[in-house]
């Protein structure tokens, strides 16, 4: 019994199909004739060529249309059940590869991007270092800290997964390359003698700039050339922050190999605090007394 109804039950299921066949070539066979028959009827009738193969044409294209909307109708039951089935897979396999599928398309959006390159120190949410390695999936990077502002190599590896590329800003540290405009703060006090500091602090960023200042310039004129960019200063400055009311911030910028910007900068603040005490308030000059 169970053989039987098995047999009745695919019966059933090949009776419907053959229908549904059978249906499906009653309509091509008739759209083939009416498109016989058409074509005599526009050859026979009508005497201009161009006119000829134009209605020639237009009648291919609307049997064509005609025959698709007839299939479509005549299958539709099934085309709905496969289009169900095939939209739950899509579904599944879409929640099955989420991260997979992100990291792919961040893969894309860096690369069209051109975000960075292998050697570039980029910065992206809390993970900062120099690009080692990259693939589709994951970016590896050497991390560079403590912090936002040093700017020494921890010893530690970090694998980024691209994913973070579609949904995070980036920061390319090294976006000119051989040189870079390397900044860094210096806080003081306010009662502090923050106007000599900054006067040092120039004197020390220009004398360490002196030997390759002129290099530095015609790099960043060649680069802003190449990009399509004005050019960037590259002369060493000192501007004065404001964070609070009670301190002053000593914001210095000046140019420095890539390489080289940790040790500039150490240079730079060895000097100025080994060599001068600046915790003493400037000496207001003397006002003249004409009572």
């Amino acid at each position: 019994m169970e053989l039987w109804t098995d047999f009745l039950a695919n019966w059933q299921i090949s009776r419907s199909v053959t229908r549904l066949l059978v249906s499906s070539v009653v309509l091509v066979a008739a759209v083939s004739a009416l498109r016989f028959f058409l074509g005599r009827f526009i050859h026979r009738n009508v005497n201009a060529s161009d006119l000829r193969r134009r209605w020639l044409v237009q009648s291919r294209n609307a049997l064509l249309l005609l025959l698709i909307l007839g299939l479509i109708l005549i299958w539709a039951s099934e085309l709905r059940t496969f289009a169900l089935s095939v939209v739950a897979i899509a579904v599944a396999f879409v929640v099955a590869t989420k991260e997979l599928i992100l990291c792919l398309t961040g893969s894309v959006v860096k690369s069209a991007g051109r975000s960075f390159n292998i050697g570039d120190r980029i910065q992206i949410k809390d993970f900062r270092g120099d690009v080692i390695d990259q693939n589709l999936l994951t970016t590896t990077i050497l991390e560079v800290g403590p912090g936002k502002l040093t700017h020494q190599r921890t010893g530690r590896m970090t694998v980024i997964p691209n994913s973070l590329f579609v949904s995070e800003a980036l920061i390319n540290e090294s976006y000119t390359h051989d040189w870079v405009l390397h900044v860094f703060t210096i806080p003081f006090k306010r009662e502090e003698n923050w106007k000599l500091a900054k006067q040092v602090v120039f004197d020390l960023a220009s004398s360490y700039c002196a030997p390759y200042l002129d290099d530095a310039r015609r790099y960043m004129k060649r680069m802003s050339d190449h990009k399509g960019l004005d050019t960037p200063s590259v002369d060493p400055r000192v501007s004065i922050l404001v964070p609070s009311a009670g301190e002053i911030h000593l914001l210095v910028r000046l140019p420095v190999k890539t390489n080289q910007r940790n040790f500039i900068e150490q240079a730079i603040l060895t000097d100025l605090f080994s060599e001068h005490d600046f915790s003493k308030p400037a000496v207001p000059p003397e006002e003249d007394n004409n009572e």
